[in-house]
């Protein structure tokens, strides 16, 4: 089969709806990533991580640090576990075509007799996998990096070289973050990819869906509210026996 024989198999539609999920994905990451007039949890979180790193200057046993560093790198352990079982079933699938074909029929979706028409839908989950698997190998690589680092600060604070350490390993751990909050939305979008099997207007209404969630979880979530928050000034804080309450 020719590649225009391939692209027969494919409407406008469908064209329009890759489209879409492409520049869904691509979009809302850099706007996630860029500061702006109202910055995202993740730019907000960024300037929590430099605190995190900056405090620890203070502590001598940093025992609490490493068990919070340990805690990211076991999260980017395990996503990146989960995504690499998800890429050998979609492999799998790759191989049984039939099996998917005749699931999608029985959902009342226009079979087409060609295998690769449905190799192509899953290509593209596919892809969205491969990039998520890379992007957590990638942000626990950095989480241990930044544990060097972390273990770099002289337990002197005021040691001239514990500043900046600090500095660095805060700025490795926001890399980090970064890497694993992207295979986070490569899994989203993945998600989101399997909707074509639908025709292209599934794909269209998962992609915005994805999009909306993404959106309201970084822009206009509860967690972004209390971020936004100052934090009170003890001077400030109520007193009294009506204080708890």
């Amino acid at each position: 089969m020719t590649m225009s024989d391939v692209l027969t198999l494919f409407s406008t539609a469908d064209a329009a709806a890759v489209a879409l999920i492409l520049a869904g994905w691509l979009g809302i990451g850099w706007r996630i990533e860029h500061p702006g007039p109202r910055p995202s949890v993740s730019i907000l979180m960024a300037e929590n991580r430099r605190e995190w790193l900056r405090m620890a200057i203070e502590r001598g046993n940093r025992i609490v640090d490493s068990q919070i560093l340990g805690m990211l790198r076991a999260n980017s352990s395990f996503f990146a576990s989960s995504t690499l079982i998800a890429i050998g079933g979609t492999l799998a699938l790759l191989g049984n075509s039939d099996q998917l074909r005749g699931v999608v029929s029985d959902l009342g979706v226009i079979d087409r007799s060609s295998e690769v028409f449905w190799e192509i839908k899953l290509i593209l989950v596919l892809l969205f996998m491969v990039n998520a698997f890379l992007k957590f190998v990638w942000a626990n690589r950095l989480f241990g990096y930044c544990g060097v680092l972390m273990g770099a600060i002289p337990n002197d604070p005021t040691d001239p070289r514990a500043m900046p350490r600090a500095q660095k390993a805060a700025q490795i751990n926001i890399f980090a973050a970064r890497s694993f909050n992207r295979g986070l939305r490569s899994i989203y979008f993945a998600m989101a990819a399997a909707g074509w099997f639908l025709g292209p207007w599934g794909l269209l209404a998962a992609t915005l869906t994805t999009c909306a969630i993404l959106w309201r979880r970084e822009f206009a979530s509860q967690s972004r509210e209390l971020l936004l928050t100052r934090d009170m000034d003890p001077a400030e804080a109520p007193s009294g026996p009506d204080s708890a309450a």
